[in-house]
Parts: C-alpha cells; sequence; structure tokens
C-alpha cells in the first residue's frame, strides 16, 4: 500500500537494533528521512543508516542521545530540527528488559527501568509536541508499549510491566489533550518479536518453546512486522486512529 508519507521526517529513538530497526527501515521503505537515535554502537548505527539511504534513497542520519536525560532530549530535537526543518512522526521505542526481582533488586535499578521506558518518552513527547504546535503542522507521536503492559505471566520484570502500563496511560492522556492541534497519539503493544537479545535471552533460559505454545499464531513476530504498523498508523490512513494501544501479540492477550 503506497500510504504518502514520502517526504515525513521521523525520530525513531533506539532506532537501529531490533523492533527501532525494523520500524525505521520501513519508514525509509515508505520515503520516510529517519533520524536515528542510539547511545552506543556508534560504527554499527552509522552502517545501518547507511544502508537506509542506499537502499531507499532517502536521507537518514544518526542521532546520539540518552531519552532519561532531560539535556539530550533537547539536543536531540534540536539536531533534528536543525537537519530537517521539522518532525512528522516520533517513535518513542527505545527501552530496556532487565530480569530481577522486585524485592531484591538495587533501588538504583528501578529508577532507570522507569526512567529509560517511562519518562523517556514523556520527556522525548514533550519536546516534539511542542515543535510540531509551534510550526503548525500536525504529525504522530507512536509509544511503542508491551504485552507485559497488560499481564504478567512471568516475574522478574515488575519495572518493566509499570513503565510500559504508564505509557500506555500517557498515550490516552497526550491524545487526549493535543487532539486540537492535529497530533495524533497512539502505541503499539508488540508481543515476542525476534530480536538478537531476545534470542540469545529465551534460547538460554530454556523458554523458546514455551512462549512458542502461548502465541495463537504459532510464531514469534519479526521487527518488520512492528514496521508495517509504525507506519500505518501514521500515515493519514489512520487519521482517526488516536489515543489507543494496538494488540500486535499474535494473540497472546485473547
Amino acid at each position: 500500500m503506497e500510504l504518502h508519507l514520502k517526504g515525513k521526517v521521523a525520530l525513531v529513538t533506539g532506532g537501529s537494533t531490533g523492533i527501532g530497526a525494523g520500524i525505521s527501515e520501513y519508514l525509509a521503505a515508505e520515503g520516510v528521512a529517519i533520524a536515528v537515535n542510539y547511545i552506543v554502537d556508534k560504527p554499527q548505527v552509522d552502517e545501518f543508516v547507511d544502508y537506509l539511504n542506499a537502499k531507499y534513497k532517502v536521507n537518514c542520519t544518526g542521532v546520539y542521545g540518552d531519552v532519561s536525560k532531560p539535556a539530550d532530549d533537547d539536543a536531540m530535537v534540536k539536531q533534528v530540527l536543525s537537519t530537517y526543518g521539522k518532525i512528522d512522526i516520533l517513535v518513542n521505542n527505545a527501552g530496556i528488559w532487565p530480569t530481577e526481582d522486585m524485592k531484591d533488586m538495587p533501588d538504583e535499578n528501578w529508577i532507570r527501568v522507569i526512567n529509560i521506558n517511562l519518562n523517556g518518552p514523556y520527556l522525548m513527547s514533550k519536546r516534539v509536541v511542542n515543535s510540531m504546535i509551534e510550526r503548525k503542522i500536525g504529525g504522530t507521536i507512536i509509544n511503542i508499549s508491551s504485552k507485559s503492559a497488560f499481564q504478567v505471566n512471568t516475574g522478574g520484570h515488575g519495572h518493566y510491566t509499570t513503565a510500559k502500563a504508564g505509557v500506555n496511560m500517557m498515550t490516552r492522556s497526550l491524545a487526549r489533550e493535543i487532539s486540537p492541534f492535529g497530533i495524533r497519539v497512539v502505541g503499539i503493544a508488540p508481543g515476542m518479536v525476534r530480536t538478537p537479545l531476545n534470542e540469545d535471552k529465551w534460547n538460554k533460559d530454556g523458554l523458546m518453546e514455551d512462549y512458542l505454545t502461548r502465541i495463537p499464531v504459532g510464531r514469534f513476530a519479526e521487527p518488520i512486522e512492528i514496521g508495517y504498523l509504525a507506519a500505518f498508523l501514521a500515515s493519514d490512513f489512520a487519521r482517526n486512529i488516536t489515543g489507543t494501544v494496538i494488540d500486535s501479540t499474535g494473540g497472546m492477550l485473547i
């Protein structure tokens, strides 16, 4: 489907690996210029950006910044606006998924997960929304949530599930406030997605087959499939969708 996104500019946090890379790639395939946010592995990010530019003939660039730090968020938005003149799409994807029981985790570990997975999307959204309002352009904020925001099947991720549940409510609250400005806010809740980090963890812990039995469609999603949904939600075909989180779990929330 031609989504008519060519010429748009997107900032994708954590945009060079896993789900973020799938979203960045499919948006680029639709002609969107991508600012790919990262905090580590600059050579890998540069290689990914070069790949997107060569394959899809777009103007992508890497943007360094820790989404949990307001000063970094200010610098990122300033850099993207200086490079492209606008931001039409923000994808709040950056996140971490450590495993540790709530009763045992150091306080700073809880705070770190909340800062990155919940405060980061808020800090980025606030800055991008204000840039859209200042320029009198509409746009779309896409928050990457999780199946874990709705149900807890295993222990060890209390900080993560709490943060993602907060992202869901933030999505609704922000959408309620800024819809009059022509800005939509939507969320995507992935389930099990094939990424190098996840597969290493699942194989190591012997969880792969167990997870497969819990997915009604019988398979893990590929990152690009989350990209398909993100691109649709960013397009005018989804202009009546805001303030909700789309289930992309392969049926795990049935």
